[in-house]
């Protein structure tokens, strides 16, 4: 039976992909800072938060054995408030830092059983530059960007690791009054689902948007 590990899948596409996993035989295993909804013989569930200063002893255990799959689904965004910018900083701690800990407690299993894959949703805002959110796409900037050089790294020992880029997907996340080429969360999913058989380094959906962003990269 494969094994899974997901963070952040109390909702949304890392629950809907949890969901999948598990219909099609898997074993999952779900951190997040919210109880699941899920009851499952072969799921089992940590509440944390990933910039706490516990997550690394509750991923360590969660990760035990080393699972086959690691999907890293966290993600937060906020206007900037200038008058109090506590949650730039708690952005780049989510979207950016709780990653790099999630990776570096989960690859070197990985690389010592020379198998596994390692996948980061990230965000066709990584190439984005906005003065409304400034840290939301600068930390997917930096998300996109290392999982790029972490694959690079890891090839060569069996382990792949792919940056999955979507743009609107109809989540929470989904913010704003314009939302154009909105995805289903359910079309999301068929996605990551093409990324865990095929496992590319890169992974960006819908492909329609790619242009549009970047004309946008010019009136921001």
């Amino acid at each position: 039976m494969p094994t899974a590990l997901i963070i952040g899948n109390s909702d949304g596409i890392g629950l809907a992909t949890t969901r999948r996993l598990l219909d099609a035989g898997w074993s999952v295993t779900g951190l997040s800072r919210s109880e699941s909804p899920i009851e499952h013989a072969a799921y089992r569930h940590r509440v944390v938060d990933v910039a706490a200063a516990d997550y690394a002893a509750v991923l360590a255990e969660a990760a035990e054995p080393t699972p086959d799959l690691c999907l890293y689904c966290v993600g937060i965004g906020e206007a900037i408030d200038l008058a109090d910018m506590r949650d730039e900083v708690r952005t780049f701690e989510v979207n950016l830092t709780g990653m790099v800990r999630t990776a570096a407690g989960i690859i070197p299993g990985m690389v010592a059983r020379e198998r596994g894959h390692f996948v980061g949703l990230s965000s066709l805002a990584d190439e984005l530059v906005s003065h409304e959110a400034p840290s939301y796409p600068a930390t997917k900037a930096g998300f996109s960007n290392y999982l790029a050089g972490l694959a690079k790294a890891v090839k060569p020992h069996g382990v792949a690791v792919t940056t999955v880029r979507f743009g609107f997907v109809d989540t929470k996340m989904a913010k704003g009054d314009v939302r154009p080429m909105m995805m289903s969360v359910d079309r999301a999913v068929h996605h990551i689902e093409r990324v865990i058989a095929k496992r590319p380094r890169r992974y960006t959906a819908p492909k329609l948007a790619i242009p549009l962003v970047k004309a946008l990269r010019f009136f921001t």
